[in-house]
């Protein structure tokens, strides 16, 4: 037997190679003609002759060689044995086929699923048939109305319905009237949004100044505050004391913390010296132009360590200040300048006492004699020259001076805070 299976058809909705029955091959005249019946009465189709030359015949499996799923008989014209089982085959699935409107050969998988559908249509086909014989006899079965009273309901119901039409008119003309008021509403609207945005955005920038104005105002109070205090404190706070402090270190007199003297066993640096007579001429001068005071033969010039006093009239330099030395002991300018300075203190002692009330009663605790400055507890006279004299007695000499004019200065602060207590 031979092991190779021919095949000859495809299923025509799948397109997979099918083996048909051997009992196809022999089918007899009664078989043939049961299967030329047509499976339904087909509906008679009247053509127009002008499309008739547009129909397209049916698929016929015998003219299939020109058809890409066709098949083309190949052998030799005098083999029908081999030939005629195939040839009646195709003739009987063209006859089906061409009494149905499914293309055969179909394998056993497309047929059932065929099957399948054909009985869900059948079964939806019969229950509308049912139903309609349903309808057909409830409608057999309906009772004979009456037409005038239809008609009359009809007729009635087109006046209402007239009636109903002009009730709406007149609501669309209301609508559209609503509509018009709504849209002048929307407009106020979208005004009134427009302006209180508007205002929100004034509200903000008054609200943003007035925080930042009450912060300037709270910044103020503050400084005036501060200042009042300030004030306050300056008021109380005694100038020439804080400008000018006279004091003591050992035997020197001291003005803001610069030595004014000179001792063997502490050689104060004559810079040192200069700079402290600067001092005491700035006090002096600044005592002066307080009280309105200008002195008679003298104009005194402090120029820090270089400070000097002009002789009124005869435009000449006594200096306050010096370098030590040789020929600097037999120079007689400083002495006259240390002198003129002594008879400044003694003119500013005069001025204060001419005054009368309590400045009357200002008196300096060491009395000033030309040159020379006496100590009430031993009665001895102190030179303020530096020319025969010792250094002990030049630098107590100078020590008095600096105590005279703390006493000054004393009485100037007093004078200053009585004034400004007077003028609050």
């Amino acid at each position: 037997m031979d092991p190779r299976v021919t095949v000859n058809f495809v299923c025509q909705r799948c397109l997979h190679p099918i083996q048909l029955d051997p009992g196809f091959s022999h089918l007899n005249e009664h078989t043939l003609a049961e299967l030329a019946l047509p499976i339904y009465p087909g509906e008679e189709v009247e053509f127009d002759p002008s499309v008739v030359d547009k129909l397209v015949p049916p698929l016929q499996l015998t003219d299939s060689g020109h058809h890409p799923h066709g098949f083309t008989l190949v052998g030799e014209s005098g083999d029908t044995e081999k030939t005629q089982p195939l040839k009646v085959a195709t003739g009987l699935y063209d006859l089906v086929s061409s009494n149905s409107d499914i293309d055969h050969p179909l394998c056993e998988e497309c047929t059932d699923a065929l099957l399948d559908l054909m009985d869900t249509t059948l079964s939806r086909t019969q229950r509308q048939a049912h139903m309609s014989q349903q309808l057909l006899a409830s409608l057999t079965d309906m009772p004979d109305t009456d037409v005038t009273a239809l008609e009359n309901e009809l007729a009635n119901l087109q006046l209402e319905e007239e009636r109903l039409i002009k009730e709406l008119a007149e609501v669309e003309s209301e609508q559209d009237a609503a509509q018009c008021v709504l849209e002048k509403h929307e407009e106020e609207k979208a005004r009134l949004e427009d302006e209180e945005e508007r205002y929100w955005r004034e509200y903000c920038t008054h609200k943003s100044q007035l925080t930042a104005m009450e912060d300037e105002n709270r910044s103020l109070k503050s400084q005036l505050s501060y200042t009042q205090n300030q004030l306050e404190r300056l008021k109380k706070t005694n100038v020439f004391n804080t400008t000018f402090h006279i004091w003591h270190s050992g035997h020197f007199g001291t003005i803001n913390n610069l030595r004014l003297g000179r001792l063997p066993t502490a050689p104060v640096a004559w810079q040192e010296i200069n700079a402290a007579w600067g001092q005491t001429v700035l006090l002096l001068a600044s005592l002066a132009r307080k009280i309105g005071l200008k002195f008679s033969k003298y104009r005194l010039v402090p120029y820090g360590n270089h400070s000097y006093i002009e002789v009124i009239g005869e435009n000449r330099e006594l200096p306050l200040y010096g370098s030590g030395g040789f020929r600097f002991l037999w120079d007689t300018k400083f002495d006259a300048g240390m002198t003129a300075f002594l008879e400044c203190v003694a003119e500013f002692q005069q001025h204060v006492e001419a005054q009368g009330g309590q400045a009357a009663r200002f008196c300096l605790p060491y009395r000033i004699n030309k040159h020379c400055i006496e100590d009430p507890n031993s009665c001895n006279s102190m030179s303020i020259k530096i020319q025969f004299n010792t250094s002990e007695q030049w630098t107590k000499a100078l020590k008095f001076l600096l105590t005279n004019l703390k006493w000054g200065l004393t009485w100037a602060s007093s004078a200053l805070f009585s004034s400004t207590q007077g003028e609050t």
